[in-house]
């Protein structure tokens, strides 16, 4: 195990890791944790996360599932997908959708996000009690991204299970709660469900696409859905591009879908988002 908690995967996470390694050595250097600690002093509450995904926002039109909608310009396995992409209009797009919670992809190597979007889209949302709640999306395996997180205004924030070890997965989500935030804990095979449900997850995301192969499979969530103990929140990951796969998954127990690339690509934001929240039509 690694001082900070990380695991070697044998997948891209080791890559990503070892990059994310040397940032936040730099960012230490610019940011200490005290400092972090200052800003948060300042930082308006976070919003419970596991109620926006349960009941919406009042701008969510009455529809089947929720919405997390991710602000991405890119991935390892499908490159770049929109270099100029502006955070904060991307978000006002989904916001207008009535996502229940944007996703802020903060990695910059490998996905050409950065802690700045997160704190641009905070900044746009100040002061509206109805606005989505913000994930920090990174990979996150030090407390000082957890610190970091919320002193950039996210309310949530993803930890991987693949990623982690379980003390340290554990440790991670007890430090989240300490500052008032509940994590999107993310699985992606049997045992790593075992292990979030074992640490006491209450919202956890199957990614519907394996991180070894990056082959994507709805059934993944399928199967998994059906080991989730009841009252945990259920949100379906990846390979969700049309509504009869937001409609599989919701048979399948989804309360919420996280969904970027459908969204960044579709060029109808608005109307692609409604859509795959099985929202109903106006009449």
């Amino acid at each position: 195990m690694a001082e900070d908690g990380a695991r070697t995967t044998g997948t891209i996470l080791d890559r990503i890791v070892e990059d994310r390694r040397l940032r936040l050595s730099d960012d230490r250097v610019v940011r200490d944790e005290a400092a972090l600690r200052s800003m948060m002093e300042s930082a308006l509450p976070p919003l419970d996360f596991a109620a926006r995904l349960r009941e919406g926002r009042e701008a969510t039109p009455p529809s089947r599932l929720r919405l997390v909608a991710e602000i991405k310009r890119a991935s390892p396995s499908k490159g770049v997908f929109d270099a100029d992409l502006d955070a904060v209009a991307q978000a006002q797009q989904y916001a207008e959708a009535g996502a229940a919670a944007i996703s802020i992809l903060t990695e910059p190597d490998h996905f050409k996000g950065g802690i700045e979007d997160l704190a641009a889209v905070s900044s746009a949302f100040q002061g509206d009690p109805d606005r989505p709640a913000l994930l920090r999306k990174d990979f996150i395996f030090d407390p000082y991204q957890v610190l970091e997180a919320r002193a950039f205004g996210a309310d949530t924030l993803l930890l991987i299970v693949m990623l982690l070890e379980p003390v340290a997965l554990r440790d991670l989500l007890e430090q989240t709660r300490d500052l008032g935030m509940e994590a999107l804990v993310e699985v992606h095979d049997e045992d790593e469900m075992r292990t979030a449900i074992e640490v006491g997850a209450q919202i956890i995301g199957v990614n519907n696409r394996d991180l070894r192969t990056f082959h994507e499979d709805l059934g993944t969530f399928e199967r998994l859905a059906a080991l989730a103990p009841e009252g945990v929140t259920l949100v379906a990951e990846s390979a969700i591009r049309a509504p009869e796969d937001a409609r599989r998954m919701a048979d399948a127990g989804a309360h919420a879908l996280l969904v970027g690339e459908a969204l960044v690509r579709s060029g109808t934001v608005v109307e692609t988002a409604r859509s795959l929240m099985l929202a109903e039509r106006a009449t």
